[in-house]
Formats: structure tokens, C-alpha cells, sequence
């Protein structure tokens, strides 16, 4: 841990004989983090102190088809956490877990179906991401994207087009940078839920992915 985060630990946890170890100020998400350590739930901050809880890079991530509906909802309380499909179960970060949102993915895919319309579980795992400015799919980038945590706004209704990213060298494709990070509580509901115009030209088997990137408390 460098010097600034242990002396936010110091200040706005109330903890006390930390020796910094690192000589080197935090960047990127990590940084952001610690401006908002004041936000991290108390028995957190002590785990951070005691360290039995760290700090990582995380992207929480959700698959979901694109289509059936003009509403899409990314997190579901009936949602099972599964590789190649998302990887929190119940739509909240696990009990102990807090994380910063630094930034935003959100990218499409065409499922590779047998069978059009019929993609297996397999397939939609097999799917290849991009630019959600594809072809065909306006219906998609002129929607509008809303991410709330405990039923607090993080992102209010925003349009998609800040996530067509393609001529912008500065980011990975698909890509938002936040410019007010802000942090998900640990056993919260996530809320991310695109509201489509219409559906009007979306392909078959057509899936979102949408990435939750920031900083992660772990063991």
C-alpha cells in the first residue's frame, strides 16, 4: 500500500501504526479508489488495514440477448453466476466485496448458432465481441444506458453512443471512462438497464456484454 492510501486509512478509518511500504503514489483506478475511502464500509476499511482483504483490478461482467425487448436489464436478482456468462450471482457483489467503477464496456455479438434464433449456451459462450456501431445495429447504439447501485444513480440515462469508441485510439473499443467514479457497496443490487427506441433490425442472436471496470476488494 503506498503512503497516501495509508494515511486515508489513518484519517477516515480511524486506524492507526500502518508503516507505508511503498514509495510510489497509486494511478488509474486504484487512485480513484482511495479518494473514496471514506465510502468503504467500516468493516471493510479494517480488513484493508489487517489485510486480510487487498486491493485488485476487476471487470464485472454480464451477457445478456439483445431484442426480445426494448428493455434490457444486465444484473437479475435470478441470475447465476457462470463463466462465459457473467460472473456475480443475484446481481450484487459478493458479502465483504466493495468496488470502485472506474469505467464501462459494452459490446455486441452475434451468438454463432446451429440454429437461427435457437443459440445454446455453448454458442452464446462462443460469441465474439465489437462495436456496438456495427452494421444493423442503431437500434442499439441510439439507446440509452442507466446504472444504479442500492437504488442510487451512478450513470443517469445516458446515450449509447459514448460507447462507440471506434475511431477513438485513446480507449479499448467500446470503452467509457467515468469521470465521476463512484462505488458499489458490497451485497447491493446492481441496476444496469439499456431502454432501446426500438428493436427494429437487430440480427438474431444478438448478446450485449456489458463490463463493470474498476477497483475490487479481495483476499
Amino acid at each position: 500500500m503506498d503512503p497516501q492510501f495509508l494515511e486515508l486509512v489513518n484519517q477516515d478509518g480511524n486506524l492507526a501504526g500502518i508503516q507505508a511500504k511503498s514509495m510510489y503514489p497509486s494511478r488509474g483506478s486504484r487512485a480513484e479508489f482511495q479518494k473514496h475511502f471514506s465510502e468503504v464500509e467500516p468493516n471493510i476499511r479494517e480488513a484493508l488495514r489487517t489485510k486480510e482483504l487487498h486491493l485488485g483490478d476487476q471487470i464485472i461482467y454480464s451477457i445478456k440477448p439483445l431484442g426480445g425487448s426494448k428493455t434490457l436489464k444486465m444484473f437479475e436478482t435470478q441470475d447465476d453466476k457462470e463463466v462465459g456468462l457473467r460472473n456475480v450471482s443475484n446481481g450484487k457483489l459478493p458479502k465483504g466485496t466493495t468496488m470502485l467503477v472506474s469505467g464501462l464496456f459494452v459490446l455486441q455479438g452475434q451468438a454463432p448458432a446451429a440454429s437461427s434464433g435457437s443459440a445454446t449456451v455453448d454458442e452464446i459462450k462462443a460469441t465474439t465481441f465489437g462495436s456496438i456501431g456495427a452494421t444493423n445495429l442503431g437500434a442499439l447504439s441510439n439507446a440509452e444506458f442507466e446504472l444504479k447501485a442500492n437504488k442510487k444513480v451512478i450513470i443517469p440515462e445516458i446515450s449509447c453512443r459514448i460507447f462507440v469508441t471506434d475511431n477513438n485510439t485513446n480507449w479499448p473499443l467500446g470503452f467509457y471512462k467515468l469521470h465521476n467514479p463512484r462505488m458499489i457497496p458490497s451485497d447491493v443490487l446492481i441496476e444496469a438497464t439499456f431502454e432501446l427506441g426500438t428493436t427494429e433490425g437487430i440480427p438474431a442472436d444478438t448478446y450485449v456484454y456489458l463490463g463493470l471496470f474498476g477497483t475490487v476488494t479481495t483476499p
